[in-house]
């Protein structure tokens, strides 16, 4: 019987995926994941080489997936404002990318593998947002998106600042979303009024 070596490798990186979300970089344990993907350990690094290299085919792979799942599209501040919070509701639901881009910056800051991946995964992004935007520039529609994300990826993991700043455990996932979808509506429609400016 012929080898799956396609489907090994997905079940190596759904179990890192969990795992490094879970624990991060520096806690994940490579053991562990072979165990949990049903797998002998020496095929993680056959497959995807150190550790280092593992976390960013998981990040690279969790970030994609959310590009898929939650897409950019429509025009206008509305349908900007419109993807913040569909982004948002995505990682309430699923915080895996919020922590694992939590983990690596606090383990790893500016020193990421694989850059020219992430680098042209966010220029797309941007350059996506941009259509959705008209005239806005590039710099400006990065800062916006950058925005976007922090707000969207900070909410599921922090969950006791929320709870210090609003004095409420519960009921408040509606609340946060408006508040977050508002935002990114005025500031995506000031952008769009700046640009219109002779």
């Amino acid at each position: 019987m012929a080898w799956d070596t396609e489907g090994t490798k997905r079940r190596l990186l759904d179990a890192a995926t969990v795992e490094f979300a879970q624990h991060g970089f520096a806690g994940g344990r490579i053991d562990r994941i072979a165990v949990a993907a049903g797998v002998n350990k020496e095929r993680i690094y056959q497959y995807f080489g150190k550790k280092d290299e593992l976390f960013d085919a998981v990040l690279v792979s969790a970030l994609r997936r959310v590009m898929d799942e939650v897409p950019l599209r429509g025009e206008g501040p509305a349908a900007v404002a419109d993807y913040a919070g569909r982004l948002f509701d995505h990682h309430v639901d699923d915080p895996t990318v919020p922590r694992l881009v939590t983990w690596e910056g606090l383990e790893r800051g500016r020193e990421t593998v694989a850059r020219a991946d992430r680098l042209e995964h966010h220029t797309a992004k941007v350059r996506a947002m941009m259509g959705m935007l008209p005239g806005v520039d590039y710099a400006a529609v990065a800062e916006l998106l950058l925005t976007i994300v922090t707000l969207c990826d900070s909410w599921p993991v922090l969950p006791q600042v929320d709870e210090f700043l609003s004095g409420r455990v519960e009921g408040r996932r509606a609340e946060r979303r408006a508040v977050i979808v508002g935002t990114v509506e005025r500031l995506a429609r000031a952008l769009t009024a700046e640009a219109a400016r002779p």
